[in-house]
């Protein structure tokens, strides 16, 4: 059954052209309605009665759910052509920005995975003087509260929670699963006249909970706190502030599903190998915590990770992907806005990315009371901004759109969007990827009217992995092809080797975790294939004769692709057989070094069989004089003939 557009031009605010987007979108559109939640509303109720329905308005959602729940029928899908297209001084223009919209809501997105996590409410509260036990009388009825004193304040006589006293030396976990440290441990002891005393202090004591509410004012406890699910922290002098965690601790009760938003793959990490260090982005990026080594690759904490997607992005192999939703998911929503646009007569549109809270709110006010934004920007809406790279980039260009801009919010990580910008522009040849940070909604059209340009390339889909696609979008807009030099910590890059001090040990070849380098087992040569390169930097750490160097850069030939050549050296043949084994020249600086200077190769003959291959030089020692094969001579055998013609005495001898 085809799908039904309910299209409103909300009391003729806005133009909406339902013929582009029927046909951009393949749905029935019907006749453009005034008013579906006033006076239309018979209208709304028919076509919902009807099922399988999508609601231009974002607005309203809650009046079309009501609507739906009364009728007995199924909820309809919603996409905002309103705030997010329609509202702008270029509304007459918007229609292939509204198709665009409306065709990629259509689009069904993978649902993502998550986890219960279970909190039965054993609160630890963190604090000092009268504010922090008037906070546990107010939480104690809901949540199991133990108050941790840093000070001697004595404590009430209420005793529906429980007091202790020391310094929190450690802390880790998340909500419903939080392990802690405690020095200088007391327990409080309720018996006896007067204030209640304490048992003797005793440090690394254990303990668990699953809310910490931290009252102290001090330094938090977790790195990017905010992010961290179950640690709430409020400042004891903003008494509106204080409250506010108070309640939402309360509410800290119950299973919750904690998406999982990034999936591992621990085969294609290069972390390490061999007890040596290679690639670190992801350790060194991560504001929470969550990524740890462990052996050869990094593990992340399902339960800290809190889904900024700055991993992901910057992940040179893919061993880590963000998975809500995944990077195929993404570059599917890019290729339908961008063919869309097109097919609704559009030109080359420009995308704007923001996060769902703050970049929807600056959207909507800049588009209700400001300028909007114009006709050929299309808005493009993600949980995970750091996530979106240079990939997400370099393919959202490549589909066809002429410009990318980040809107970055206060919360936003700046560090992997600046650097993901950077690679972008190298790969693209161009300034085409901006950040912006306007401080008011008003600031955001000004940033983005007159910005217009031409699209940068022939369109090319965006198919296959993270590096797969970024190196078919930097062809696509370089068709000139070349090398392109990338920013310093680019993923992609080549192998430099010094050939006067390289032995061709392949030291180097057995760590490779990508298989960019190899070697050839019938010459001494070192192999490099450059689109397969990380830049982990585990060969250049390998290395015995420092001879390896990195070159961050992108070769768009299609010699990247292949095999070539970095070193090598003329073989060495056997004295003996003519086999050819080793190195020629590693052969004879060997032989330089330890023939007569050495015990062990003293003779001609010794110091001969370095220039053997193996099955000659096991032969040559056998052979030797001073075989150390050879043992004594061995003594005959005895027969039973032997012992019967020898003496009684004698063969007790034997």
């Amino acid at each position: 059954m085809t799908k039904r557009l309910l299209l409103c031009d909300c009391l003729g605010s806005q133009p909406v052209d339902a013929a582009r987007i029927g046909a951009a979108t393949g749905c029935e559109t019907g006749r453009v309605h005034h008013a579906l939640c006033q006076g239309e509303t018979e209208a709304a109720a028919k076509a919902l009665a009807g099922g399988d329905t999508l609601v231009a308005c974002a607005q309203e959602t809650a009046f079309f759910e009501m609507l739906a729940e009364e009728l007995g029928v199924e909820t309809p899908a919603f996409v905002d052509l309103r705030d997010r297209a329609g509202w702008s001084e270029e509304s007459a223009e918007a229609g292939p920005k509204q198709a665009a919209l409306a065709a990629e809501a259509l689009l069904e997105m993978p649902v993502p995975r998550t986890r219960d996590v279970t909190s039965e409410g054993t609160c630890l509260l963190l604090g000092t003087g009268e504010l922090v036990f008037e906070v546990a009388a107010r939480l104690c009825e809901t949540l199991a509260v133990t108050v941790l004193q840093e000070d001697a304040t004595d404590p009430p006589a209420d005793r529906r929670f429980d007091v202790v006293r020391g310094r929190l030396r450690s802390a880790q976990g998340a909500l419903g699963g939080f392990q802690l440290r405690i020095d200088g441990f007391q327990e409080l002891l309720p018996g006896g006249r007067g204030s209640f005393a304490f048992s003797e202090p005793r440090d690394g004591a254990g303990s668990a909970c699953d809310v910490i509410l931290d009252l102290r004012g001090a330094t938090p406890l977790f790195p990017a706190h905010e992010k961290r699910e179950g640690y709430l922290r409020a400042d004891p002098g903003r008494p509106a502030d204080l409250w506010m965690r108070v309640a939402e601790a309360a509410g800290l009760v119950g299973t919750f599903e904690k998406p999982l938003y990034v999936r591992t793959e621990p085969a294609l990490c290069a972390h390490s190998r061999a007890s040596q260090t290679g690639c670190t982005r992801c350790l060194d990026i991560c504001p929470t915590g969550a990524i740890s080594p462990s052996g050869d690759h990094v593990t992340v904490d399902p339960m800290v990770c809190a889904g900024c997607g700055a991993c992901s992005a910057l992940c040179p192999s893919g061993a880590i992907a963000y998975d809500a939703p995944p990077p195929a998911a993404i570059f599917r929503r890019l290729d339908t806005l961008a063919r869309s646009y097109r097919e609704a007569g559009g030109g080359a549109p420009r995308l704007l990315v923001h996060d769902g809270d703050h970049g929807r709110e600056m959207i909507g006010l800049a588009a209700r009371f400001g300028r909007g934004l114009p006709a050929d920007v299309i808005p493009f809406e993600t949980e995970a901004l750091a996530g979106f790279g240079h990939a997400e980039m370099v393919a959202a260009l490549a589909a066809g759109f002429s410009r990318v801009d980040l809107l970055l919010s206060p919360r936003t990580e700046r560090e992997t969007p600046t650097r993901e910008t950077a690679l972008a522009n190298a790969l693209t040849g161009q300034e085409a990827v901006r950040l912006l940070e306007p401080a008011e909604p008003d600031a955001l059209p000004e940033a983005l009217y007159g910005g217009a340009a031409e699209a940068l390339s022939e369109p090319a889909l965006p198919i296959g992995t993270r590096r797969q696609v970024a190196r078919v979008a930097a062809r696509a807009l370089n068709p000139e092809g070349g090398v392109m030099a990338l920013p310093e910590g680019s993923p992609y890059g080549a192998v430099l080797v010094d050939p006067d001090a390289c032995t061709l040990c392949l030291s180097c070849v057995s760590l490779c975790p990508s298989g960019a380098l190899g070697d050839n087992p019938d010459k001494p040569q070192l192999l490099f294939q450059e689109d397969a390169c990380l830049q982990c930097g585990l060969c250049a750490n390998i290395c015995p004769e420092d001879a390896i160097a990195l070159e961050p850069r992108m070769d768009l030939s299609e010699a990247a692709l292949s095999q070539r050549v970095l070193h090598e050296e003329e073989p060495f043949a056997c004295v003996e057989c003519g086999a050819l084994f080793g190195v020629k020249s590693t052969i004879d600086r060997i032989t330089e070094k330890l023939a007569g200077n050495h015990a062990m190769f003293a003779n001609p003959d010794a110091a001969r069989m370095i220039q053997m291959c193996d099955d000659c030089r096991v032969k040559a020692q056998f052979h030797s004089t001073n075989n150390p094969f050879a043992g004594g001579e061995r003594r005959p055998v005895r027969t039973t003939a032997d012992y019967m013609g020898e003496s009684p005495s004698k063969r007790r001898d034997h």
